[in-house]
């Protein structure tokens, strides 16, 4: 159905997941184009083809439209292993650095109202985001790493755990975009290694 077609209220014969899936499709050309500001249930149910009563049966605050919205947009990286953690911290970074910067920029900017309105910050955003249960992916790394003796067993504060990611977002913000790749290479070898207590002196090789 075109756009020119699209009236609110207009029947179609989406059921379900299908309806679910157009329905945050339009909300998330609606975040796009428009921010939170113009986030509005009118405004998706015009971009969807459908009536506000479809979206309140499924979402009854605006809040849970935008996360429904951002879970089918956001998706989770599948994680590296290859057997070091200072090589998996790299993929990851650079898996983020390619594939999720536009997205990361384009975010802290259109829920820039979003964040105000809630006195919350994307890394909250990002928690809600991640399914119930599941670990950071630089926690599981961790872990990882000291089921494979390459780490103590220790506590770590969450805040080091997730350094990474927390820098790689910032650099983003301060680029409008993808950073440098030895941006990333300090990021880890520099910053994050020695604060879990290890030391890696890199050579052109192994980069």
């Amino acid at each position: 159905m075109s756009e020119q077609r699209r009236t609110e209220g207009t029947p179609t014969r989406r059921r379900g997941i299908a309806l679910e899936n157009a329905l945050t499709d339009a909300a998330w050309e609606v975040l796009v184009e428009q921010g939170y500001h113009g986030f509005t249930y009118e405004a998706v149910a015009a971009r969807a083809g459908t009536s506000k009563p479809v979206l309140y049966r499924r979402w009854s605050r605006r809040e849970d439209l935008l996360v429904a919205t951002l879970a089918r947009h956001w998706r989770p990286l599948d994680l590296p292993d290859t057997g070091s953690l200072r090589r998996d911290a790299l993929v990851l970074l650079r898996k983020v650095n390619t594939e999720r910067a536009r997205m990361v920029v384009l975010l802290h900017i259109q829920l820039a109202d979003y964040f105000r309105e809630t006195g919350t910050s994307f890394s909250d955003l990002r928690d809600r985001l991640r399914i119930a249960d599941q670990q950071s992916p630089f926690a599981a790394l961790v872990d990882r790493a000291v089921k494979r003796g390459e780490l103590t067993e220790t506590p770590r504060p969450e805040r080091v755990v997730n350094l990474p990611f927390d820098l790689m977002r910032h650099d983003m913000l301060m680029a409008m975009g993808a950073v440098p790749d030895a941006a990333i290479v300090e990021i880890v070898d520099k910053v994050w290694l020695p604060l879990l207590g290890l030391h890696h002196h890199s050579t052109q090789e192994d980069l």
